[in-house]
């Protein structure tokens, strides 16, 4: 076997750890990061986007410090847990599609999880139509990564003959109205119904 002289194999082992260290570095701080959107998007659904940093940071198991580090604003905090959230609801549909026996379940169990995202981020749609810089260009963000994974669905289901033809950004607008009203009429189930609405898409 090739054996490097102890100085130079020092040499190349110092190098590859300047080489590898930044990257694992990264991933912790990815790591962390998603820690911290994780608590944060808990404690909204349970006190709304203007729960206290260090209520965030408790559940996150980190110092109110990290989280300024990573988020300077709350403004930056909310935005971050908004696109964390769409990430997991558009992550959430191919692997709904090729876990379900069919697509028409997949499509109604991704809808159940968009409908969750809709209706328990107490304070976010009017946090984000304060006009704050850091929520510029999140409802086009939306749109373009939801609308892919909506469409995927969608179209699994109609070939598969499950479902009535509809529009990705038909469906994505009917369940958005159909869940503004969720928290502030007494009485209206959002959910129930929304899950009307996907009832009558099914082919009978």
């Amino acid at each position: 076997m090739f054996r490097l002289a102890s100085g130079v194999r020092r040499s190349v082992v110092i190098g590859e750890q300047a080489r590898t260290s930044p990257p694992k570095k990264r991933a912790d701080a990815q790591r962390n990061e998603q820690v911290l959107l994780d608590a944060a998007a808990a404690a909204f659904v349970r006190s709304g986007v203007g729960v206290p940093v260090r209520t965030i940071a408790a559940e996150a198991g980190v110092g109110v410090g990290t989280i300024y580090r990573h988020f300077p604003t709350r403004a930056d905090l909310i935005a971050a847990v908004y696109r964390h959230q769409v990430e997991a609801c558009a992550a959430a549909g191919p692997v709904l599609l090729a876990e379900s026996d069919s697509p028409y379940p997949a499509l109604a169990r991704w809808v159940d999880l968009f409908v969750d995202f809709l209706v328990t981020k107490h304070g976010l749609a009017e946090a984000m139509n304060s006009g704050g810089a850091a929520y510029e260009n999140l409802h086009a963000s939306f749109l373009d990564r939801l609308l892919p994974v909506v469409a995927e669905l969608i179209g699994a289901a109609v070939e598969a003959g499950e479902i009535a033809e509809i529009g990705a950004l038909e469906l994505l607008f009917g369940i958005g109205n159909l869940c503004a009203g969720a928290g502030k009429v007494d009485g209206y189930d959002a959910r129930r119904m929304v899950g009307f609405l996907i009832d009558g898409l099914g082919v009978r």
